[in-house]
């Protein structure tokens, strides 16, 4: 997947058809439009000389 940051922007390509079904789940899982929507909370810390994983809470789940 690439990820691209511009300023405050995020965008997420999808490489590959499960990659992209994995970002539709998580698109729908955020995004609400009868309520409110979620927001991405990092856990813990992310140091890839440590391990190469970012972990991140779904706030309001």
């Amino acid at each position: 997947m690439k990820i691209t940051v511009e300023k405050n922007v995020v965008e997420f390509v999808p490489d590959n058809d499960q990659e992209t079904a994995q970002l539709q789940i998580l698109w729908n899982t955020i995004v609400d439009c009868v309520k409110f929507n979620r927001k991405l909370v990092p856990i813990g810390e992310y140091v890839p000389q440590k391990t190469n994983l970012a972990r991140f809470a779904v706030e309001g789940e």
